[in-house]
């Protein structure tokens, strides 16, 4: 009774989206930063696309089918989550002493409520964690061995910190730490020897954005953080408001980028702001913060957004920035610089 009680329920939420003519769409990121065509082998780049092209699918697939934007965004982001090409879930960053430390975080436009987790390190799927931080814990937040004992109480998979592993990001841990020592011969201080290196060390990360059939927005990132990152270190990735941000009064937002700007100029929130209090589209929003706020200031980076209209903007400052999306058309884009 109850498994015929869901699918009249399901049906009816469907058919009323159709009738309705309430739009959905979505929208995925995968990094931004200096992604450049000439160093990227024709073989990565086919391999990118459709890994992008079938996170996108994913999601899209089940906001057609009815199902909520919090379902769609954690879909989108887990079929990322498991793709060695990007820094989130296996394919994550080293931490300075060779470890992989993930962060998430997942937002729901429709009642505000988020869950987020930091410096997990055997959780096969972070945002997953992060979601049941949302739903069935009290908090907003959870970090290291105590999100990991949270995820065995709720049955979650845990896998060895080395799950995390590939060989490209260990290459990279190793010419980061040679540079940034090398850095420190000069400027004989650490932070300096850090700020010095180049951007594609400083950042990489996941997300999706999603309206559904009811009107729902939300918003989902994941990243393995910032090669080489030491103490701790936590970006913007699991900090609602600077990361991940959704609300159905405005739109939804996930960012990539420099974290500790992100973070500093709440970037997601600050989009979401602007769009409700001074009226103004997402695109003009999204672009006047990475263009006009963050960039004078030396944050690099990119959003993607969604409102509940089904609009998309996905602007960024950097050379490139993997992106997909589906509209209110129904057709899946695939890009990584402008194209």
């Amino acid at each position: 009774m109850k498994t015929l009680t869901r699918i009249i329920t399901l049906t009816a939420a469907v058919s009323w989206g159709a009738l309705a003519g309430q739009p959905i769409a979505i929208a995925i990121h995968g990094g931004a930063g200096t992604i450049n065509p000439d160093r990227m082998s024709a073989e990565t780049e086919r391999q990118v696309r459709e890994k992008l092209a079938e996170a996108v699918s994913a999601g899209h697939a089940l906001l057609e089918q009815g199902s909520s934007s919090l379902d769609a965004v954690q879909r989108a982001v887990q079929v990322l989550e498991a793709s060695p090409l990007f820094n989130a879930g296996v394919g994550a960053v080293y931490t300075y002493e060779g470890a992989h430390e993930l962060d998430a975080s997942i937002m729901d436009g429709r009642t505000l409520e988020a869950g987020a987790v930091a410096g997990v390190r055997q959780v096969k799927s972070p945002i997953e964690l992060a979601r049941r931080v949302m739903t069935d814990s009290p908090h907003v937040m959870l970090s290291g061995a105590g999100a990991v004992e949270f995820a065995l109480e709720q049955g979650l998979e845990l896998v060895p910190n080395h799950y995390f592993d590939t060989q490209g990001r260990y290459q990279g841990l190793l010419r980061a730490k040679e540079k940034i020592m090398d850095n420190q011969r000069h400027t004989k201080d650490y932070k300096a020897a850090v700020d010095r290196l180049d951007d594609r060390y400083k950042y990489g990360t996941v997300g999706a954005v999603a309206l559904d059939q009811q009107g729902n927005l939300a918003a989902a990132t994941s990243t393995g953080g910032m090669t080489a990152k030491r103490w701790g270190r936590i970006g913007d990735s699991p900090v609602i408001g600077a990361g991940t941000y959704a609300d159905n009064r405005s739109c939804a937002v996930s960012a990539t980028g420099h974290g500790e700007y992100f973070i500093r100029y709440n970037v997601a929130a600050d989009i979401c702001a602007r769009v409700k209090y001074q009226g103004v589209s997402i695109d003009t929003a999204s672009r006047t913060v990475i263009d006009e706020v963050l960039l004078p200031a030396g944050g690099t980076g990119g959003v993607i957004v969604v409102d509940t209209k089904g609009n998309i903007a996905m602007p960024y400052n950097t050379g490139g920035m993997y992106r997909a999306s589906v509209g209110t058309d129904g057709q899946v884009s695939v890009k990584i610089w402008d194209e």
